[in-house]
């Protein structure tokens, strides 16, 4: 079994305008329990890579920030089963 204790592997992108990388990553380590976060872009897209064990909140702050797409909820848990994520 994976050692991370969250449970969701959780990818998306948001596009926007004025994005604030640095906004972005503190309100996600203030707000959110998880790991391996890693928040990278510019004013007009950013990638956010997290681990969770509830992603719709992640996503729900995500869509208050700008437009989401490329959403891709993995669920590590059944991949270190051998099952489908």
């Amino acid at each position: 079994m994976d050692e991370s204790d969250y449970r969701y592997d959780t990818q998306l992108l948001i596009e926007g305008e004025n994005l604030d990388e640095d906004k972005i990553k503190e309100y996600f380590n203030k707000n959110f329990d998880g790991d391996c976060l890693l928040v990278v872009g510019d004013e007009e897209l950013i990638k956010i890579h997290f681990h969770t064990n509830e992603p719709w909140k992640v996503l729900e702050y995500c869509a208050s920030v700008g437009e989401i797409y490329d959403i891709v909820i993995e669920d590590m848990f059944r991949q270190a089963l051998g099952l489908d994520g």
